[in-house]
């Protein structure tokens, strides 16, 4: 507690993004949140007041940083589980746990959890030796490529491959990596379902989106998902519900999807605010951000309703050297658009990574989208 304010502290683990946009909703709720963050020009680092110094793999650093903390959470799932359960055994109030936590950590664990609880999911296995890739497309009469993930580590595209053949298959199996397999769903596009759940069991449910990828990174969201029977949508906020509630999930859930012909797969899982949230700062009634908050602090639950009815998110990502400054194309952008609502988030520019999002709301998807796809190329390229 906040002697000063007498308010709950929470602490993030991490200092990126995710941490410095949950700070910023910490504000309104008359917190400041407190950020364990590698360096001290990390994104969430350059505006949080409570910033301290460490690694999320030092158990002594996050001791450390739990002390005075109401509840500690993350802005990303790379902290060792050991150290989670570690942290909880000592009294610490640290959310998601070590045993919900594991399931987006290791994509292993969450396939085999995700088809004990009878989720639809693609055709998998484990890979331990050069023969288990063929195998399982012989097994399964399956068609080069195949998708192959590392069992832990991957994000943004990153730990994900296309295997074309058994020689492919071969040399990626070679290179030691822990592995898994699984078939090449067919899909018709990408969806996420974001909940968010307290430990009391109360549960929130935001409207479905659409997500849109490009080399294996997120460009845009859009919410609602358009075209998405109410059946369907149903569908995928009852089974991210029944997941939250059955890993015993506390804070935010993302559970991304594959729509396909034959209905809906999980593909991945997210326990922390997620990209695909992004939109709800002005497309919600209540932002992941503050969610998750409320979430990890037993508070009840904020309403999800769409605040318009057509909300688009579309990420800013680094572009070439030279041109215009940021805060030029920030001048020209708004003149041009006044309604686009504008994110970045304090990161040094690199080609292709994310440096912030634009949100665009109105009546029209196809129009929004546009103007949101605009504003973030114009940031993006200066042109």
């Amino acid at each position: 507690m906040d002697n000063r304010t007498g308010l709950p502290v929470v602490g993030m683990v991490g200092g990126g993004q995710l941490a410095r946009m949950t700070h910023q909703a910490a504000i309104a709720l008359g917190q400041s949140l407190r950020v364990l963050s590698e360096k001290a020009d990390d994104s969430a680092a350059l505006v949080a007041a409570d910033v301290r110094i460490g690694t999320h793999t030092d158990l002594a650093a996050l001791r450390e940083f739990a002390k005075g903390c109401d509840a500690v959470t993350f802005d990303h799932e790379h902290v060792p589980t050991a150290h989670i359960a570690a942290l909880a055994a000592e009294g610490v109030k640290i959310y998601p746990g070590a045993e919900a936590i594991v399931f987006a950590q290791d994509k292993q664990r969450m396939r085999e959890r995700l088809a004990e609880l009878g989720a639809p999911i693609p055709r998998w296995r484990p890979v331990t030796d050069t023969s288990d890739i063929s195998d399982f497309v012989a097994e399964h009469g399956l068609s080069w490529p195949v998708v192959a993930k590392a069992v832990r580590g991957g994000y943004d595209g990153r730990g994900v491959w296309m295997v074309g053949g058994a020689e492919a298959a071969a040399d990626l199996v070679g290179t030691g990596t822990p592995l898994i397999v699984e078939e090449r769903v067919p899909l018709r596009r990408e969806l996420a379902a974001l909940v968010a759940r307290s430990p009391f069991g109360q549960v929130a449910a935001y409207p479905v989106v659409e997500t849109v990828q490009q080399d294996g990174i997120c460009v845009e969201v859009l919410a609602p998902a358009p075209g998405l029977s109410e059946a369907l949508a149903v569908q995928a906020q009852q089974l991210a519900i029944d997941l939250a509630n059955a890993l015993g999930v506390v804070g935010l859930l993302a559970v991304e999807l594959f729509e396909t012909e034959a209905g809906i797969f999980v593909n991945e899982l997210a326990m922390r605010p997620h990209n695909s949230g992004h939109w709800t700062i002005e497309g919600a009634r209540t932002s992941q951000f503050e969610q998750h908050l409320r979430a990890v602090l037993d508070y009840p639950m904020g309403e999800t309703s769409l605040a318009a009815p057509a909300v688009v998110m579309a990420n800013v990502l680094g572009g070439q050297p030279g041109g215009i400054s940021i805060d030029e194309r920030l001048h020209h952008l708004f003149a041009e658009d006044p309604g686009a609502r504008v994110h970045l988030y304090g990161k040094q520019v690199r080609p292709g990574r994310k440096i912030g999002h634009v949100t665009v709301c109105g009546d029209d998807m196809t129009t929004v989208r546009a103007r949101a796809v605009r504003a973030a190329r114009w940031l993006q390229e200066g042109s």
